[in-house]
């Protein structure tokens, strides 16, 4: 894989897991855990899609699936999507530092486990 293909494989790995935390931070913002019924469905959902985390995020979705389609185009699948994997490394230390939440050393482990498993397959 030649530097810009890297490049696009990792800006959508990226703005993707920034997707998941700017959505996080607006479901925080709006109290946490988000119920719907019957009565209230509109409402919430005038309530979430109004979050400016949330627009946010739901642009770096946008934005991060053409520059995976751009990146995917340029390399095999099987080498492309377990990068994808590193998302969730990216994520958990991204909600540790901006959300709060604990990493556990079970969770860390398991983040090395990815990162040795992404750095072994982009030795192939």
């Amino acid at each position: 894989m030649n530097l810009s293909t890297f490049a696009f494989i990792m800006t959508g790995v990226l703005l993707n897991a920034a997707a998941q935390l700017l959505l996080k931070a607006g479901t925080n913002a709006l109290g946490g855990a988000i119920h719907l019924t019957a009565e209230n469905w509109f409402a919430t959902g005038i309530k979430v899609v109004s979050q400016l985390p949330i627009l946010a995020g739901l642009a770096c979705y946008a934005i991060s699936l053409v520059v995976w389609i751009i990146g995917l185009s340029r390399t095999d699948v099987t080498i492309a999507y377990p990068m994808l994997s590193l998302g969730y490394v990216v994520s958990a230390v991204g909600a540790w530092m901006f959300l709060g939440e604990a990493v556990s050393l079970q969770r860390m482990l398991a983040l090395g486990v990815i990162v040795a498993g992404v750095a072994l397959l982009s030795r192939t």
